[in-house]
């Protein structure tokens, strides 16, 4: 066991420990299950659920298709508006959107189990290699797509099904974006995100370029002269800083690393984790990095959020997790200084906060909570070179309802975007209207001219 003079180290749990912390957090349902959770269903003719969907998905005749035994053509139903529909639902925060509009909450009953219905459907279809697209004639038209994740396979997916010809830009070594390398392992087992990839790429005319970053291999300006149309998925590559002493310390790292580097290893036993964690955040990153670091052996952790708990932007059932493996959640507290000891971090130094007159102020008062590792998980931020004239707004790409940029024949979706929200489901429908834009634009300039009488 290699121990690191911080206290972080390696090899806390046995395999089979680590084989049990990591397992499936909500387990496929069997046929038998799934036919009794379907029949919950009221079948709802205004159905609030789909509404809620932010691909529109129809609900109803999805669950009504497994409550009739015909899961392939469930499934269907979902990719024709989420060709993600599998990742999503692992990773949607259901509880917050479709499940929460489920009539039967207004009972006060539990309500119908959505997101594991759709799993249930999408497994069902992609484990007997069912593929409901094939490709429209060629067009002859050629689209770059940047980014491998998911707004950008949704955009390639549809648009490949047009009849387009499509290339992939990614800088990482495996497509996915954030469903690879960004949520919690225990969402997504047995290497499903890549599984799903192959999936969507099955549909064919459909070119991948990983390892290939925009601003250092090419720019924007050279796929317009190589195209007939861009699509920038490129979601958030940059993470805040917290901006305090301490914060370059050993032992402070960023929780998008830290779950990325979980999420690619082979061996959970191999990755160094510390006798005590600190995470800095409210949202869904902190909570993952929180419990996973408590799965993989941490005796203590600790998330510090600096407002209160109806402020975070993680949902209630994610708080609820966390407290459930033993994470511990403090409020009103904002990080002051990071406490070292013989060059490496010991604790981290607290300030109460309070909301005056609306506005987030710091009390005075402080304390130290005592930590060899500290997560930051304290928001990303939008950082690409390589763009040119394209108009940022708040620090994301701007774009109109169809995804369209300021640049001509460029289109965008997904975190990068202005009011992008940081859901997979929500990148994969603006890829997909996106494309569906970019596919009508490049259809009226393949029609011949109307002859004026």
């Amino acid at each position: 066991m290699e121990r690191l003079e911080t206290g972080i180290h390696a090899g806390r749990l046995s395999p089979a420990e680590y084989d049990d912390n990591f397992s499936d957090l909500h387990p496929r349902l069997d046929k038998h299950e799934a036919l009794v959770a379907s029949d919950r269903c009221y079948f709802c003719y205004d159905a609030p659920c789909m509404t809620a969907c932010p691909t529109s998905i129809d609900i109803p005749l999805f669950i009504r298709q497994i409550s009739t035994g015909n899961p392939i053509g469930s499934a269907k139903t979902i990719f024709d508006q989420n060709i993600l529909g599998g990742m999503c639902a692992r990773v949607c925060p259901t509880e917050e959107l479709c499940e929460q509009a489920c009539v039967r909450n207004t009972a006060e009953e539990k309500p119908v189990e959505i997101g594991r219905l759709q799993r249930y459907a999408t497994d069902a279809a992609m484990n007997a290699g069912k593929q409901f697209y094939s490709r429209a004639a060629s067009t002859g038209k050629k689209i770059a797509v940047i980014g491998a994740g998911p707004a950008g396979l949704a955009a390639a997916h549809r648009l490949a099904v047009k009849g387009h010809d499509v290339v992939i830009y990614d800088a990482k070594p495996k497509s996915g974006g954030l469903n690879e390398y960004g949520i919690a392992t225990y969402k997504s087992v047995d290497d499903f995100a890549q599984k799903e990839v192959d999936y969507v790429l099955s549909i064919g005319g459909i070119e991948v370029k990983n390892g290939q970053l925009l601003g250092r291999d090419f720019s924007l300006s050279d796929l317009q002269a190589q195209y007939d149309a861009v699509f920038l998925g490129i979601g958030l590559a940059g993470v805040n800083a917290l901006k305090v002493d301490g914060e370059s310390l050993p032992g402070v790292e960023d929780a998008v690393d830290f779950i990325a580097k979980l999420r690619q290893s082979g061996d959970k036993g191999t990755v160094a984790i510390g006798r005590r964690v600190v995470v800095l955040g409210g949202g869904m990153t902190a909570i993952d990095a929180a419990v996973q670091a408590k799965l993989l052996g941490a005796e203590e952790v600790t998330i510090c959020y600096r407002r209160g708990k109806e402020y975070m932007n993680a949902s209630e059932f994610e708080q609820d997790l966390a407290a459930s493996k033993g994470v511990i959640i403090r409020h009103w507290l904002a990080p002051k200084s990071i406490v070292a000891k013989n060059g490496a971090v010991a604790g981290i130094e607290v300030e109460y906060t309070a909301l005056a007159e609306g506005r987030l102020v710091t009390t005075g008062e402080t304390g130290v909570i005592a930590a060899d590792q500290i997560f930051k998980a304290i928001g990303q931020t939008f950082e690409a070179s390589g763009l040119g004239a394209l108009r940022t707004e708040a620090g994301r790409i701007a774009i109109d309802g169809e995804g369209r940029t300021s640049i001509e024949g460029v289109w965008a979706g997904g975190d990068c975007v202005l009011g992008g929200d940081d859901l997979t489901v929500s990148a994969v429908a603006q890829g997909r209207d996106a494309a569906e834009s970019i596919n009508r634009v490049l259809a009226a300039g393949l029609q011949p001219a109307v002859a004026v009488a």
